[in-house]
């Protein structure tokens, strides 16, 4: 085991933890399993390792963007990074509920499901919908309080005051270079500190993946099977054709090289099912394995964990249409450039924790006036698939970071081909 990458040990403690978890699911409810176990050391690992990545995000994005937008000391370059980012992830956003309404309306996942059996399995949920307001997702952008912000962990409000900070860095020019210097030493620090939380990661994956699957089992998957394979194949195509392909034929990198660096940041995505968990180790290997500078990284990267939520639109979109066929609703074109428009807001104020995606699911269905009870019907599933369109939203962002930086010529592509 020693000679073991991390990678390799983290995906084996992957591929044991979900074998652990659905033993257990199996097992019967006592001391052993329920106390010791599951309330104990599986929760003891898991939510402990959670808690330690959680502890550096929002200090790493504040200190990474700062030092990345000070250190790009041209003004419009900063401005064209901003905007070409914004831009990709809106984008890429839009193809993906794009593709998903376009999937489901295909396959009908919804169609020739068993009603009676979901609502007899379906839990509580809240039938209060969020509203889709613009104005309030950009004033959101912007904190009255800057230590509430840290304190709330509210990324898009640090991210704003980073960048303001950084710009500010740039134009007092060289008066502010001990600044500089001090938060280029604070980045290392804290990269530092990603390396030492990510020796644990083995143990961590391990008790949350058997956590997951002990408390869901594969009993939950059976009713919803129609449904949750259509979500992983909409999830496959915007990995394999969309992201790949604008790899391939945008930036002219090799797509096999990116799967195989990304693997790392997969097992993670997939064990803690957050976009902000996974950002740590995003920030390390883009620099380390793609060769990616890091002024530009420590800009696109966190700001993608926040905006770019790709796979969750493939989520919501193919939810919206297995809800509307299984209540026998029938969506017209306007209905669709609704979902479209309002899965696209949704994403740029989604925090990247786990499960808020279901969260903002009632936002997109309230857009078009189908049943927000719908979401009872797959809410027992959920978590299975928040792991894997978390893993896609991730990969989301590390393509845009690879074809900002070859456009940008921040890319070192010899690190990236090794």
């Amino acid at each position: 085991m020693k000679k073991l990458s991390l990678t390799s040990k983290t995906l084996i403690a992957l591929l044991l933890g979900t074998a652990f978890g659905i033993i257990l699911s199996n097992m019967p409810t006592n001391w052993f399993t329920q106390t010791l176990l599951l309330n104990g050391l599986l929760k003891l690992f898991g939510t402990g390792f959670l808690n330690a990545i959680k502890l550096i995000v929002v200090p790493l994005v504040f200190v990474s963007i700062v030092y990345a937008t000070a250190s790009l000391d041209d003004l419009k370059k900063i401005g064209r990074i901003g905007s070409r980012t914004f831009i990709f992830y809106t984008l890429t956003t839009a193809l993906a509920i794009i593709l998903a309404l376009f999937i489901g309306g295909i396959l009908q996942p919804g169609s020739g499901v068993d009603l009676a059996l979901l609502q007899a399995n379906e839990v509580t949920v809240s039938t209060t919908s969020t509203q889709v307001n613009f104005i309030d997702t950009l004033l959101n952008m912007i904190p009255t309080n800057i230590f509430s912000a840290f304190t709330e962990g509210n990324i898009l409000g640090v991210i704003f005051f980073a960048i303001l900070l950084g710009l500010s860095i740039t134009m007092v020019g060289e008066k502010a270079k001990p600044l500089l210097t001090l938060f280029e030493a604070a980045n290392e620090v804290f990269l530092k500190l990603v390396q030492i939380i990510m020796k644990f990661a083995p143990y961590g994956v391990f008790a949350l993946l058997a956590t997951t699957f002990a408390n869901f089992g594969l009993s939950a998957l059976m009713p919803l099977i129609k449904y949750v394979l259509t979500v992983l194949l909409g999830l496959a195509l915007q990995l394999f054709v969309v992201y790949m392909g604008m790899l391939f034929f945008i930036g002219k990198l090799r797509p096999s090289v990116f799967l195989k660096k990304f693997m790392p940041i997969f097992n993670i995505c997939l064990s803690t099912a957050s976009s902000s968990a996974a950002l740590p180790m995003s920030l390390e290997h883009s620099e380390k394995s793609f060769g990616v500078s890091r002024k530009i990284s420590a800009f696109t990267l966190p700001l993608g964990a926040t905006i770019n939520m790709d796979g969750t639109a493939i989520m919501q979109g193919i939810s919206v249409m297995f809800i509307a066929q299984i209540y026998g609703i029938q969506l017209g074109f306007s209905d669709y450039i609704m979902v479209i428009l309002s899965a696209v807001l949704a994403s740029i104020g989604t925090a990247g924790v786990p499960g808020v995606g279901m969260i903002m699911l009632t936002m997109v269905l309230a857009s078009v006036n189908l049943p927000i009870e719908g979401i009872a019907l797959i809410m027992g599933v959920d978590r299975i698939i928040d792991m894997f369109r978390t893993a896609i939203n991730v990969a989301g962002d590390n393509v845009c970071t690879l074809l900002i930086a070859k456009g940008e010529k921040e890319l070192d592509e010899n690190i990236y081909n090794n």
